[in-house]
Order: structure tokens, then C-alpha cells, then sequence
């Protein structure tokens, strides 16, 4: 009876309802930073070229998922997705497949002053960019790296090419960036920027993550309500990961992603492409289903489907993160795409 409904389902749902439309593509496990909370000061061991799907074979798979499975969303992401070369001409790929489909990435937005108008041109919609500080003594401190400069350019150059909204990802982190929440909440709204605030994962690659260390939601919302009047927008929040308050009355707003104290789980819409074709139906998953080798081997694009479609109907209904047997997933996030 299963395999019967994951034949017959049109797109891609779960045993639980679930349906996913919004797409992960992690185009490189490579970045440019060494934030603390990702990996280690020396870097990870890199995917070897020949193990990363190719241009071809990356748009022949997102042909099957917006054509086939239902897919209206596509997000690219790393590693760091501007270190992808061809990354314009992948966006305007996606596009032509239909033109309707939305795409962002989710960058550290360090090369985005010299790229933001070429992938503007490409049909990129939007970008999100992870900043956790604007302070340069404290950007130096998270990311191993003295360039908050350049990130700060590149949100300038998005917004300036129409990419928008341009979003904020930030973590606090106690004892480094904590007591900069609402500074850099105030920088935001007077950029025109919508921030969120995400609690830290257990997605590090040292798995060095602890509960008892991480700022969760409560703390950030205290954090911000000492300077600002937050109010919810009473909008549905359906799929969407993040909480919103409205700023001071609005119309400014600003999220919180509690994935870990306040797990939306039973709402999420999306599905992980790793770049090396692995299917990952939940950020936290163990398991990945092999698409790259399929794709190799010759499999037609309704097998890939159907394949795709067997490795979401397995999802679980929740990450797990709160049980005592929780193990972290053997990748870090920098390989897995955010």
C-alpha cells in the first residue's frame, strides 16, 4: 500500500502529509569563512570535484522536480553558493524551466558587490545573507576572517540590483555576539533589511554544540524587547520557519527561527539536494538517498522521480532533537546546505 501512494502521488508528500515544495540546493560544500559555530579554523576536507554534480546534471534533476514533483521554490545554498562557478547561468537555467518557479540563495555575501547584478539579470529573486554582527572586532571573532566590510557592500549591491527583500540570517552566540541583538536589529531596520534571528543547530562540524550554551528564543525575545516594542503580525505562519514581530508597531518586522525550543516540523515544506545528489528529506536526517548514482547509471527521469519521491514519503515526523538517543547528522551544515 506505501509504495502505492508514493507511485501515485503527484508530488512529493510524507506518510505524515506533508508536502514538500520548497527545494535546498547546496551547490558547493566550500566557503570562504570559518564561522565558529560551522567549522574548524583549518577548514574541512572538500568534496572532490568529480563527486559534485555537474551543471547539466544539477539542472536535468531541478527539470525533474519542478516538472514533475511539484517544486515552486528553489533556494541555493552551500558552502558558500557564490563560489559555484556558473552560478547566473544555473539561476537562468532554473528559470527557463518555469519562469514562475522563485529562486534565492542563501550566501555569506561576500562576493555579492561583484555578482548581485549578473544574477539579478539571471532571474535570482532574492538572497538571504548570514550576519551575525556588524561589528568588525566581532565578525573577525565568529568567521575567522576580517571582512564584515565586504558583506555589508554586498547587502548594498543586492538591494541596489532589486534583489528583494534582502534577509538576514543571525546567531547569537553567548558571550560573543549576545548583548548585539538589538544593535543589530536597529542597523537593519535603518537599512531596510529583514532580520532573523535563528538559534544555534546541532550542526557543527566539531559537534561541539550544547543546549545548555545556545541563546534560545525566549532570551533573544528579551534580549530585543528591552529597546523595542514587539507585537505578533497575527498572520498565519504556516511553513515558514520564522516567528514574526511586528517592530515598534510596524510595519518593520523582525523573526525568530526556534528550530530547536519551538520545532515547526509538523509544517515543513522542504526537501535538501546536497551537491553531490544526495536526497535529505529533513535538515537533521542520518539517511541520504543516492541520486547522483542513479543519474550516472542511466536511470530515466520518471526512476529519478520516483526515487525522489520514495526518499520524502520516509520522513520523520519530527527532528528528534529534544530525545535522549538524538545523534547529530554525520554531515555539517556547511555540506548539507542550508
Amino acid at each position: 500500500m506505501a509504495s502505492q501512494l508514493i507511485t501515485t502521488a503527484a508530488g512529493l508528500v510524507d506518510r505524515h502529509g506533508r508536502v514538500a515544495t520548497d527545494l535546498r540546493v547546496s551547490l558547493t560544500d566550500r566557503c570562504n569563512l570559518r564561522c565558529q559555530y560551522c567549522m574548524p579554523a583549518e577548514g574541512l576536507d572538500w568534496l572532490p570535484s568529480e563527486q559534485t554534480l555537474t551543471d547539466d546534471e544539477l539542472v536535468r534533476l531541478l527539470t525533474i522536480g519542478i516538472e514533475r514533483l511539484g517544486v515552486r521554490e528553489v533556494r541555493f545554498t552551500g558552502g558558500e553558493p557564490l563560489l559555484r562557478r556558473g552560478l547566473a547561468s544555473i539561476v537562468a537555467r532554473t528559470k527557463a524551466i518555469d519562469p514562475d518557479v522563485r529562486t534565492s540563495i542563501t550566501s555569506n555575501g561576500l562576493g555579492l558587490k561583484h555578482t548581485a547584478s549578473s544574477l539579478a539579470r539571471a532571474g535570482l529573486d532574492r538572497v538571504n545573507i548570514s550576519l551575525d554582527t556588524i561589528r568588525p572586532e566581532t565578525f573577525a571573532t565568529i568567521t575567522r576572517r576580517d571582512r564584515v566590510h565586504d558583506v555589508i557592500d554586498g547587502m548594498a549591491a543586492a538591494k541596489s540590483a532589486g534583489l528583494l527583500p534582502v534577509k538576514v540570517n543571525a546567531v547569537l552566540l553567548r558571550g560573543v555576539n549576545d548583548q548585539e541583538a538589538a544593535e543589530l536589529l536597529r542597523w537593519c531596520l535603518d537599512q531596510g533589511y529583514q532580520l532573523r534571528f535563528i538559534e544555534q543547530m546541532p550542526l557543527d562540524a566539531q559537534h561541539q554544540w550544547s543546549r545548555a550554551e545556545m541563546i534560545v528564543a525566549d532570551e533573544i525575545f528579551e534580549r530585543l524587547a528591552k529597546q523595542f516594542v514587539l507585537t505578533p503580525t497575527g498572520r498565519e505562519r504556516g511553513s515558514a520557519p520564522a516567528e514574526e514581530f511586528l517592530v515598534d508597531g510596524g510595519p518593520a518586522t523582525v523573526g525568530i527561527i526556534a528550530s530547536v525550543t519551538r520545532p515547526f516540523c509538523g509544517d515543513c515544506d522542504r526537501v535538501r539536494l546536497t551537491a553531490d545528489g544526495q536526497i535529505r528529506n529533513c535538515l537533521f536526517a542520518r539517511d541520504e538517498s543516492d541520486l547522483r548514482a542513479a543519474l550516472r547509471a542511466g536511470a530515466s527521469d520518471e526512476e529519478l522521480a520516483e526515487r525522489w519521491r520514495a526518499a520524502m514519503w520516509v520522513k520523520l515526523p519530527g527532528h528528534g532533537i529534544d530525545n535522549p538517543e538524538f545523534l547529530q547528522p554525520q554531515r555539517p551544515m556547511s555540506a548539507i546546505g542550508g
